[in-house]
């Protein structure tokens, strides 16, 4: 399977895919916890189907020392036991977040206020970030149909 589109191919699509690139490198130093990143980032792309980025973020995750029991559940995390209250919290807001076709009202107060519970108002900003980050990500790689499989840790970092 070949992308359809090669976004860096053409100057002002290439500069645009440059700065969002940047912007998720940014994100990298925000002030969570790397495993809640990675964790919140795979399950956006989950929901959202994107290979490039399941594969991505996987692979990152596992090289960062992040256990295969608990990349498997991570699209099972209600029932799973193995996530914090913390960890628990972000991967619902990441979920409201990016099924607000689903969620008339957008992301709930409850939501928010259990992800409040456990992060201060910069990393609530870095966890907005990244859910917004990532749903675009998965959105570029969607559309241009990106293959999943050939990641290889830290390539984009």
């Amino acid at each position: 399977m070949n992308a359809r589109l090669d976004y860096f191919a053409a100057p002002a699509t290439g500069k645009a895919v440059k700065h969002l690139l940047s912007a998720g490198r940014a994100l990298k130093e925000a002030p969570l916890p790397a495993a809640t990143a990675e964790l919140i980032a795979l399950r956006v792309s989950q929901i959202n189907g994107c290979a490039a980025c399941i594969d991505m973020h996987t692979k990152d995750a596992a090289a960062a020392g992040e256990t295969p029991v608990r990349l498997h559940l991570v699209a099972a995390w209600r029932e799973a036991t193995v996530f914090t209250e913390a960890e628990r919290a972000a991967l619902e807001l990441a979920e409201q977040g990016t099924r607000l076709a689903d969620a008339a009202p957008g992301v709930g107060d409850d939501v928010w206020a259990r992800a409040a519970k456990h992060y201060d108002d910069e990393q609530l900003a870095a966890l907005v970030m990244m859910i917004a980050f990532m749903n675009a990500a998965n959105r570029l790689n969607i559309i241009a149909r990106q293959p999943g499989g050939d990641y290889e840790p830290g390539q984009f970092h």
